[in-house]
C-alpha cells in the first residue's frame, strides 16, 4: 500500500478535472452538498476529492510528473477509491441518503 494515499488520489484524479486557476483566486462555487440523486452525489464527491487534491497540490506539473508511477499501482487505485468513498459518504449523509 502507498504510503502516501492522497498523492495517488491526486495523481490520478487530476488528468479528469482540466483545472487551470489557482485555487487562491477562485470564486467559492460550492453552493450545497445536497443533490437530487445518488448518481449526483457520486459525481459532486469525486469533484470535492479533485477539488482538494487542487487545493493540496496547485503545481499541475508536479502532479503530472508522477503520474505514472502512481497509476500503475494496485495499491493507490484502491486508495483512490477509499478517498472517494469518504466524500460519497459524507454527500450521501447530507442528502439523508435520498430517503423521501
Amino acid at each position: 500500500m502507498s504510503r502516501y494515499p492522497f498523492l495517488a488520489a491526486a495523481i490520478i484524479l487530476l488528468p479528469m478535472m482540466g483545472l487551470a486557476q489557482d485555487a487562491q483566486t477562485e470564486v467559492p462555487w460550492l453552493e450545497t452538498l445536497i443533490t437530487e440523486t445518488p448518481q449526483q452525489g457520486f459525481d459532486l464527491s469525486i469533484t470535492l476529492a479533485r477539488r482538494a487534491v487542487k487545493t493540496t497540490q496547485p503545481d499541475v506539473e508536479v502532479l503530472k510528473a508522477q503520474r505514472p508511477v502512481y497509476a500503475t499501482d494496485a495499491g493507490d487505485l484502491i486508495d483512490v477509491s477509499g478517498v472517494a468513498a469518504a466524500w460519497f459518504a459524507t454527500v450521501a449523509a447530507a442528502n439523508d441518503y435520498w430517503r423521501d
